[in-house]
């Protein structure tokens, strides 16, 4: 979190100690002379008392007093009605302040330049300008005072046209010899992403200080410019003009761009030496590059040494512990924080609240949320922002809509954070339609978004709606980001589109290692394990050092391709070779890998030797490979070790061992596995299938009769079945795996979901078009056998991915060679 970094301009005196200022200079004897105004409306010494006592009201901030005397003041003059248009600006009362100022009857430069420098003060450059232009219209000439009230109000990218038009004006009226004028052209071309014209007229200057390089440092690393304001800052000093606070914030700022530690250390010293280190803003900036740099060690120890510190300084500090994952000492500061005396509503309640969010902490961000209440810091666009994002990743979608729909300003990042969640719980229609109402409210989405409904698409495997997403992220400009592409080549290779994701990754004109990663990830799920190995010896060619991520696919490939010894050869390189230590998830897929091979032994010494406890996962596989392999010795250990773990993720330990007992006839000993699944509350997940047609989603479970065509499409599979048996396929009634007799297995096998899924396609898409049919369980051994002769029968490439990977049929043969 980068601390608040002051406009130049907050240093300069106010204008009435400019006017004051120029006055003196222009007349040494003021005491002698009198205001030519006073002399212009007759000499009131009454007016002259009433004015210094509203004066003094307004010094002490009792505004409704100054503004009671002034309604009774007999006679008024420009002065009084200045000074009380001043205090309403200044207390933000901006309504009040144009009223007084509309009822003039004359106006000076100085009455404009009050209120355009209320208008400034607010961040309404529009109506500064505006104020601007109608006052040369009235005929009444700006002075150098309300260009640099004018222009400090500037702060935005949108700006760009009407500060040259500023410019120009005060060319015309021989401002630009003023230092302080060009000081601020240059904040402002700097404020408006205009650093061409900005270099241009600080080249040009006549005169340079302090400020003018303070700006331009300060432009050039808000640009990311780092080197630019770096080289700038050591020109400052060859000039022999000294540093401030805020060249310090700049320089440090442009360190932590160029992730320079040297460079900082550096300036940390001449800060020293110069005696800035009182300053508690330039402190403050030193903390924020330690931290962003993840030295929180250096950067607590000058947090320690700092003689002043403000809520900055805490809040700095907070975070940096944060980004570190140092969280308990991110409370015990944020604790010590509450018993100070700094403003409340400035406490990093954002950090606080992501830190909730991504422990689900849901009770501690409702006690941090009590707080922003009660501070009113609820109202900070940041902090609502980060209240929506940890309702919603609690799962509290009824709160976070709720703080979501009150937000005076809603940017891509509170819808983001609402479609993200949605899509994280798995609730991806509601994620994709509030994408749909966040376009229609003509909200710029955000690389951040793309990527959430990336995943949405992905999810639910809609290859449409991948394209019609890959047509927005082009249009939006966001197709060069490398994560947008990644994102993108992800869709594809879920939606079983290889070709479209292998062009999407050859067309990247960035690859990093997330993008390697994601499309050995393709191959692997596609069932390419060749070209998986192939794309990770061109990724190590390419100069790019594997991760931990690429192993996963790497070995999850070889498991499903059943290339055992190249497997084994990969997972141990990865510490002889790359120095990695595998995770959890590495020896998951090597014992995978092993028992699906039948390698049971070396599967179980593995699992004995590693460093970590075996899991679900881990006896999920071999399990699953001890009904492949007919092992049910094995099997009972594994069921065994699952059924005594105090959290299964779903049924399928007890549904797996029900088949095994059911394979063989044990049929006592399947009701026995169901009793106790019963008992313990686990409920089998049962079996879908869905494929899309024409932009609709339709889906079919096992034996379905709701779909309002199944009378065709169970004549089309009833067609089907006589052809593929025709071509030599007979059904396995093993897989029907219930004590009936054999007719109905054989007729219940018939209509299981994806078989209805494909017959349904075949009936609504062109001859010759290719099917992708999800499933949300794995796909049994008969329909498995049953598609490939189909493929071969309709004269289709089928795809079908279930819960393990991704099945190509085509010509009567599979992409997994019968090996999943």
């Amino acid at each position: 979190m980068k601390p608040f970094r002051p406009n130049a301009l907050q240093n300069l005196p106010s204008l009435t100690s400019l006017t004051s200022l120029q006055s003196t200079k222009l007349r040494p004897n003021v005491a002698n002379i009198i205001d030519a105004r006073i002399v212009k409306t007759g000499f009131d010494p009454d007016t002259s008392r009433f004015n210094f006592r509203v004066g003094s009201f307004l010094k002490t901030g009792e505004l409704s007093q100054a503004r009671q005397l002034f309604d009774k003041m007999p006679h008024k003059n420009t002065i009084s009605t200045n000074m009380m248009i001043s205090g309403y600006a200044k207390s933000g009362n901006l309504g009040e302040a144009r009223k007084l100022f509309d009822g003039m009857s004359e106006r000076t430069a100085v009455t404009w330049t009050i209120l355009i420098g209320g208008y400034s003060q607010k961040n309404q450059f529009n109506e500064s300008f505006e104020l601007f232009v109608q006052m040369q219209r009235r005929g009444t000439e700006p002075d150098y005072v309300t260009f640099v009230t004018l222009l400090s109000g500037c702060n935005g990218h949108e700006n760009g046209n009407q500060i040259t038009q500023v410019h120009a004006q005060i060319i015309k009226l021989g401002y630009d010899s003023r230092v302080i004028v060009c000081n601020t052209l240059v904040d402002s071309y700097c404020k408006s992403n205009r650093l061409n014209s900005a270099s241009q007229l600080f080249k040009k200057m006549p005169e340079l200080d302090s400020v003018s390089y303070n700006a331009m440092i300060t432009g050039y690393s808000k640009e990311g410019l780092d080197e630019e304001a770096v080289n700038l800052f050591v020109e400052m000093q060859k000039s022999g003009l000294k540093p401030t606070e805020f060249t310090f914030a700049a320089v440090l700022c442009a360190s932590v761009g160029l992730d320079d530690i040297v460079l900082g250390q550096q300036i940390h010293s001449f800060v020293t030496k110069t005696n800035f280190v009182w300053n508690v803003f330039v402190s403050n900036a030193l903390l924020d590059f330690y931290s962003k740099h993840g030295s929180v060690i250096d950067a607590r120890k000058l947090f320690d040494e700092m003689p002043e510190r403000d809520g900055v300084s805490y809040n700095v500090i907070i975070t940096g512990y944060a980004w570190d994952e140092r969280h308990i000492d991110s409370f015990d500061l944020f604790r010590e924080l509450q018993f100070t005396a700094f403003d409340r509503k400035q406490f990093p309640y954002a950090t606080m609240l992501s830190l909730a969010s991504n422990a689900l902490a849901w009770e501690m961000g409702r006690q941090i949320h009590a707080h922003t209440i009660v501070t009113a810091a609820d109202s900070e666009i940041l902090v609502g922002n980060s209240l929506v994002d940890m309702y919603a990743k609690c799962g509290k979608f009824e709160e976070a809509e709720m703080i979501f729909t009150k937000l005076a300003y809603r940017s891509a990042v509170p819808w983001t954070a609402m479609i993200s969640a949605y899509v994280q719980k798995g609730f991806y229609e509601e994620g994709l339609q509030l994408f749909n109402k966040m376009r229609c409210t003509s909200v710029i989405a955000d690389q951040a978004t793309f990527a959430s409904i990336l995943r949405a698409s992905a999810s639910i495997a809609s290859l449409s709606l991948g394209k019609q997403l890959h047509s927005f992220i082009v249009k939006s400009g966001f197709m060069s980001n490398v994560f947008s592409g990644s994102a993108l080549l992800d869709v594809y290779a879920k939606c079983g589109s290889i070709k479209d994701a292998v062009q999407t990754f050859q067309e990247m004109p960035e690859r990093n290692i997330v993008s390697w990663n994601a499309m050995i990830s393709a191959y692997a799920q596609n069932g390419e394990a060749e070209a998986t190995l192939k794309t990770f010896k061109e990724m190590v060619r390419s100069g790019l050092r594997p991760d931990s991520v690429s192993f996963v696919e790497v070995l999850s490939a070889c498991s499903h391709g059943g290339l055992i010894e190249e497997g084994l050869r990969h997972f141990n390189s990865m510490t002889e070779i790359y120095k990695l230590d595998p995770r959890r998830d590495h020896y998951a897929s090597v014992v995978d890998m092993l028992c699906r091979s039948g390698r049971f032994n070396e599967a179980e010494k593995l699992m004995t030797e590693m460093p970590i406890a075996p899991d679900e996962v881990m006896w999920s596989s071999v399990l699953n490979a001890c009904r492949i392999h007919k092992n049910q010795e094995l099997a009972r250990k594994a069921a065994d070790q699952l059924f005594n773990m105090e959290e299964l993720r779903d049924a399928a330990p007890y549904v797996n061992m029900s088949n095994i007992y059911a394979a063989t006839g044990q049929w006592e000993s399947v009701s026995k596995v169901k009793k106790a699944m019963r008992d313990r509350g686990v409920r089998k997940v049962p079996a879908y299938s869905w494929v899309e047609i024409k932009h609709e989603t339709h889906m079919f479970s096992a034996n379905d009769r709701r779909h309002p065509q199944m009378e065709e499409i169970r004549k089309k599979i009833d067609m089907l079945t006589k052809e593929i048996e025709e071509q030599g396929y007979k059904p396995d009634s093993s897989c029907a795996l219930h004590n009936e007799d054999e007719k109905f297995k054989l007729e219940s096998l018939k209509y299981h979901s994806e078989r209805l899924a494909i017959a349904y396609a075949l009936i609504s898409t062109p001859e010759g078009s290719p099917i992708l049919v999800m499933k949300n369980l794995r796909a049994c051994t008969d329909c498995h056998a049953a598609i490939k002769v189909i493929s071969k029968v309709v004269g289709r490439e089928i795809t079908v991915r279930d819960s393990t990977r991704f099945h190509h049929f085509r010509d009567g043969f599979c992409s997994c060679r019968d090996f999943w």
